[in-house]
C-alpha cells in the first residue's frame, strides 16, 4: 500500500481468543474422487488423496515444519499434488500458526493458504477464518496467507485489542506482528454493530511495541460526528506496564476557578516498584501534588506509599472571606508474605492528615464522612521452642472534627505465655494439685501523648509527653467443683508500673498558680520531679458459676411446640483490694488548700500513662451477674405429617440472652451497691433487636449528686426499680422483592408445552395467565428497602434537668426499575433535632457500552449534582460528557 499509513487508539492489544468449534479427525472423499476413507486410513488412488492425520511435506526449502491438515466434510488433492481444498471445519496447523475455517485451499506452489467461511440461510457468515499465530488471534471474513513471506491480504477482520475491539474492511499483515488497516473502526462495545467507535481512515499496529494513527472522527450510533477531528495519534502498545504522561482532567468550581487535576508523569521503574507523579493546579491560586509508588518482591513483601500536600485559597485577597490553608495526607501499607518467616512478621497500615484534608481535598463520600483515623506500624517475634513474645508498634489516632491527635511512639510488649514451675516433664497419673498452678507475664513499655495538631511539634519530652514501664503478673490457681455442678476460680494478680516523674504538692498562703492541672487549686504549687518512680498493687479474687436448666413440655400431644428450655448461667464473685491511700504507700499526699486549715489528698502520679495511683480505700466486693437464655424446639410445618422418626424439628431463639449485672462493696462506708446493667438481645421476625438500660439504686440531691438513699425506699410503682441514667433501643429491618419459584415453573413449563389450557398430568391444575398472555412481557421490578432505628437517653443532669433523649432513623432503598434502570438511595434523619444527615439520590442507566449516571445531593455542606454519560472502558475514561455542581462550591 503507497498511501501513507495511520494507526489508532490500539491500547494494550492482547487478542481475543476465537477458537473455532474442535472436531474429531477424519474425512470423506467427495463422489468426484469416489473413494472413501475414516481417520487413521490412507487410501492409494489415481487421485493423489492423504488423510486427515497425514503430514505433508514438500521438497521446497520453505517448508521447514510439517504441515498438518484436517476436515470433517472432504479434503481433495490435486493431480501434481500441490494443492489441497478442505471443506467445514478445516483446520491447518504449521509451526505457531493455526488457521480454521469453513473453506481452506492450501498451495504449495504459490506457497499461500487461502479460507473463507460459508453463509447460512440467513445470510450471515460461519465458521469464519479464524487465524492464529503466537498470541495473535483474529477474525475475519476472508483470507490469505503466505507461508513464506509471512505476508497476510484479510477482509472484514474483528480483533481485541485489550480492552477494544478493531473492526476493519481491509487489512493486510506485513511481517510477523506488523499489521495496517483500512477503514478501520476502533471501539470498546463488543456488539456485532458497535454503538460508537472511531472512524481510522488508515492504521498501522506493531504488535507489542508501538500504534500510530493518523485522521479520526467519533461515530455514535452511525452517526459520523467530524468536529473535533482527531488529527493523529501515537500510543505505545506494551504488554508490560511503561513510563509515561499522566493526562490532566479539566473542570471549573466556583471557588477555585478552571482547574487542571490529576495531570503528572507515570515511571515505571522496574518490575520491584513504580512511582506516580501527579498535579493540580486551579487558576485561583490554589494547588496540590501527591506521588504514589507501590512496590513488591515476591514471597517477600509488598505495599504502597502516598503523600498528598494541597495548598487551598478562597475568596478574594485583601478580602475578609480570603482563607489560606495548607493540608496533608500521608498514606502507608506494608505486608508480609506468610512464607518469608513463620516467627517474624512486619506490617504497617498508616493513615495520617491534617484534619481539613478531606474537607476541601476529598472527592469521594466516604472520605468525607470519615471523622476518626488510626495507624499502626507493627513488628512481632516469636521466639521459637520458647514461650516468649515480643511485638513493637507505632500508633496513631486523631479525630479530624476537633484537630485532637493521639501518638505512641513507640509501645513494645514482653510477653510470657502461662507455665507450669512444678510440673514435672515426664510424668504418670493424675495431676496432683500444685502442678497446676501456673502463671504468665506481660511487660509493656509506653510513650505517648495526646494535644491538638498544632501542639504536637512544639511539645516537650519531659513535661508533655507520658511514658512509663507496667509489668502485670497474675497467678491462676487450680480451679475446683463444689457439689460436682459449681466451679470455682481463684486468682491473685499482681501489677507494677514504672513512671520516669513524679509531682510534688506544696500550699503557698499567697500563691497564685493559674496554670495547675485541672482539680489542683491555685493555691498549691505543683513541682514536677524526675527519676524513677514504682507504683504497685495487687488484689485477691475468687469467682463462681454454674448452669441451671428449666423445661417447659405442652400437654397437648399434637401441638407443634415440643419443649422451651430456659437456661440460666448465675455467677458470683468476691475480690478484695487494701487501702493503697495509706502513708506507707506514698502514693497520695495530704495538703493543706486554704488558710483555714482545709486539707485534700493529691495523686503524685496524676496523668500517668498507665493511670494514676491505685485508689485510695479498702475494698472487698462481691460482684454477681445472672444471664438468660430461652429457646423452643418446634416441628417444621412441612413434617407435621410425617411420622414421629421421620419428622424434623428446629430451635426458635426467644430471647438471645437477658442479663443483669452489678457488685457490692462490703467495706465502704456508703453507697456500696453499684448500679445495675441490664442488657437484652432478641430476635423478632428475622429483626435483631438490642436495649440496655443502666438502673441507679441510689437517689440524687438538688446538684445532682448521688445520696446515699435507695431509691425503692423513696419511690413507688416501676420508679422503685431504680434510677434510670442509661438507655439505648436500636433496631434494624430490611425488605426485598421475591419472586414465586412455582409460579416460575409453572410459567416456564406452560409456555413450553404449548396452548393447551386443558390441565393434564404434566400441566399445573391452574395456569396464572390464559395463553392469549402468553406474548406480554412478565414485567417486575426487583427493590430492596431497610432502614435502622436508634435510641438513647440520659438521665437528669446538672446540664439536662429533664434528662436528653436522641433518636435516629436510617433509611436505604434500592429499585431495579428495568433491566438497565436502577435507582438507589441513602438518609439519615434526626427526630430530635427534625433534620436530614448526609442524604443523597442516584440514577443509573445502562447503555451496554455507555454508562448514565445521575447524583444529587439536596442538601447539606455536600450539596451538589452531577450528571455523566460515559465510556465503560478505563482506556476511554476522559471519553465523556459530564454535567455538575461541585459541593466545594458551597464554601
Amino acid at each position: 500500500m503507497n498511501k501513507l499509513i495511520f494507526t489508532y487508539l490500539f491500547l494494550f492489544l492482547p487478542i481475543i481468543s476465537l477458537f473455532g468449534q474442535e472436531t474429531e479427525p477424519g474425512f470423506k472423499m467427495d463422489t468426484v474422487v469416489g473413494a472413501r476413507t475414516l481417520s487413521d486410513t490412507t487410501i492409494v488412488d489415481t487421485l493423489h488423496v492423504i488423510s486427515a492425520d497425514t503430514t505433508l511435506k514438500e521438497k521446497a526449502a520453505f517448508i521447514n515444519d510439517p504441515i498438518q491438515y484436517e476436515a470433517v466434510d472432504s479434503m481433495v488433492v490435486s493431480l501434481d499434488g500441490q494443492k489441497v481444498y478442505l471443506y467445514n471445519n478445516a483446520h491447518v496447523t504449521y509451526q505457531n500458526i493455526e488457521l480454521t475455517a469453513y473453506y481452506i485451499q492450501l498451495d504449495l506452489d504459490t506457497k499461500e493458504i487461502y479460507a473463507e467461511g460459508i453463509p447460512d440461510s440467513t445470510g450471515e457468515m460461519t465458521q469464519k477464518p479464524i487465524f492464529k499465530q503466537g498470541a495473535e488471534e483474529y477474525e475475519s471474513e476472508t483470507m490469505r496467507y503466505n507461508f513464506e513471506t509471512e505476508k497476510a491480504f484479510i477482509t472484514k477482520v474483528v480483533s481485541q485489542q485489550g480492552e477494544g475491539f478493531i473492526h476493519s474492511d481491509r487489512t493486510k499483515k506485513i511481517g510477523e506482528e506488523v499489521f495496517i488497516t483500512e477503514k478501520a473502526k476502533y471501539t470498546t462495545c463488543d456488539a456485532d454493530h458497535p454503538h460508537f467507535y472511531l472512524q481510522l481512515t488508515k492504521a498501522k499496529v506493531i504488535a507489542n511495541e508501538k500504534i500510530i494513527t493518523g485522521p479520526a472522527y467519533m461515530v455514535v450510533e452511525d452517526f459520523p460526528i467530524y468536529f473535533p477531528i482527531l488529527p493523529f495519534g501515537y500510543f505505545p502498545n506494551s504488554p508490560t506496564y511503561s513510563s509515561g504522561i499522566l493526562i490532566p482532567k479539566y473542570g471549573e468550581e466556583n471557588n477555585r476557578g478552571f482547574f487542571l487535576r490529576d495531570g503528572g508523569y507515570y515511571w515505571a521503574a522496574s518490575e520491584y516498584f513504580d512511582l506516580a507523579v501527579q498535579g493540580d493546579i486551579y487558576s485561583r491560586g490554589s494547588w496540590g501534588t501527591r506521588m504514589k509508588t507501590s512496590y513488591r518482591k515476591r514471597y517477600k513483601f509488598s505495599g504502597n506509599f502516598g503523600f498528598d500536600y494541597a495548598i487551598n485559597k478562597y475568596g478574594e485577597k485583601g478580602q475578609d472571606t480570603y482563607s489560606k490553608s495548607k493540608q496533608y495526607k500521608l498514606t502507608w501499607s506494608h505486608s508480609q508474605d506468610a512464607k518469608a518467616n513463620p516467627n517474624r512478621t512486619f506490617s504497617a497500615s498508616v493513615n495520617l492528615s491534617s484534619s481539613g484534608y478531606d474537607k476541601q481535598n476529598a472527592y469521594n463520600t466516604n472520605d468525607y464522612l470519615t471523622t476518626t483515623k488510626s495507624s499502626s506500624i507493627s513488628y512481632s517475634r516469636r521466639f521459637e521452642n520458647t514461650p516468649f513474645n515480643l511485638s513493637m508498634n507505632l500508633r496513631h489516632s486523631q479525630n479530624t472534627r476537633d484537630s485532637t491527635m493521639s501518638l505512641s511512639l513507640p509501645e513494645m510488649t514482653f510477653s510470657m505465655a502461662k507455665v507450669y514451675p512444678f510440673r514435672k516433664k515426664t510424668r504418670s497419673g493424675k495431676l496432683k494439685f500444685y502442678e497446676k498452678l501456673g502463671f504468665n507475664y506481660t511487660g509493656n513499655l509506653k510513650n505517648t501523648i495526646s494535644a491538638k495538631e498544632y501542639e504536637i511539634l512544639g511539645s516537650s519530652f519531659t513535661k508533655d509527653w507520658k511514658n512509663g514501664i507496667k509489668h502485670t503478673l497474675p497467678l491462676s490457681f487450680p480451679s475446683f467443683n463444689l457439689f460436682k455442678y459449681i466451679n470455682f476460680s481463684p486468682g491473685i494478680s499482681y501489677n507494677e508500673k514504672w513512671y520516669f516523674k513524679k509531682y510534688d504538692y506544696e500550699y503557698v498562703a499567697d500563691g497564685n498558680f493559674t496554670n495547675n492541672p485541672s482539680g489542683v487549686p491555685s493555691t498549691v504549687r505543683v513541682d514536677t520531679i524526675t527519676g524513677l518512680n514504682r507504683v504497685y498493687d495487687y488484689a485477691y479474687s475468687l469467682s463462681s458459676s454454674t448452669n441451671i436448666y428449666g423445661m417447659f413440655m405442652p400437654r397437648n400431644p399434637n401441638s407443634r411446640i415440643k419443649g422451651i428450655r430456659h437456661k440460666m448461667t448465675p455467677s458470683i464473685g468476691f475480690s478484695y483490694r487494701p487501702d493503697f491511700g495509706r502513708d506507707k504507700f506514698g502514693y497520695w499526699q495530704e495538703v493543706q488548700v486554704d488558710d483555714k486549715g482545709k486539707t485534700q489528698y493529691f495523686d503524685i502520679n496524676r496523668d500517668g500513662v498507665y493511670g494514676g495511683s491505685p485508689g485510695r480505700g479498702e475494698s472487698g466486693a462481691i460482684s454477681f451477674s445472672l444471664n438468660n437464655n430461652l429457646e423452643m424446639k418446634m416441628l417444621e410445618k412441612a413434617d407435621s405429617v410425617k411420622t414421629e422418626g421421620e419428622q424434623k424439628y428446629k430451635k426458635v431463639k426467644l430471647i438471645d440472652n437477658l442479663s443483669i449485672s452489678s457488685s457490692y462493696d462490703l467495706i465502704a462506708d456508703s453507697m456500696n451497691l453499684s448500679p445495675f446493667n441490664i442488657r437484652a438481645r432478641t430476635t423478632v421476625a428475622g429483626v435483631s433487636i438490642n436495649m440496655g438500660t443502666t438502673l441507679d439504686p441510689y437517689m440524687v440531691n438538688e446538684n445532682y449528686q448521688r445520696i446515699h438513699q435507695y431509691v425503692w425506699n423513696e419511690r413507688s410503682g416501676i420508679g422503685k426499680l431504680g434510677r434510670v441514667t442509661r438507655a439505648n433501643l436500636s433496631f434494624g429491618m430490611s425488605f426485598n422483592s421475591k419472586k414465586d419459584k412455582k409460579d416460575n415453573k409453572q410459567g416456564a413449563k406452560t409456555g413450553a408445552e404449548g396452548a393447551s389450557d386443558t390441565p393434564g398430568e404434566d400441566q399445573p391444575e391452574e395456569r396464572i395467565l390464559p395463553s392469549v398472555y402468553d406474548s406480554y412481557l412478565d414485567f417486575s421490578m426487583p427493590w430492596d428497602f431497610g432502614f435502622d432505628y436508634s435510641l438513647n437517653y440520659t438521665g437528669p443532669s446538672r446540664s439536662y434537668p429533664n434528662g436528653r433523649v436522641s433518636q435516629t432513623i436510617g433509611v436505604r432503598g434500592n429499585v431495579k426499575i428495568t433491566e438497565k434502570w436502577n435507582a438507589s438511595m441513602n438518609t439519615n434523619f434526626d427526630i430530635q433535632a427534625g433534620e436530614f444527615s448526609f442524604t443523597t439520590f442516584n440514577l443509573t442507566r445502562d447503555l451496554h457500552c455507555w454508562g448514565m449516571s445521575f447524583n444529587f445531593v439536596p442538601f447539606g455542606y455536600r450539596k451538589s449534582y452531577s450528571f455523566t454519560i460515559s465510556a465503560k472502558s478505563s482506556m476511554l475514561a476522559d471519553l465523556k460528557l459530564q454535567k455538575q455542581q461541585s459541593h466545594y462550591d458551597n464554601f
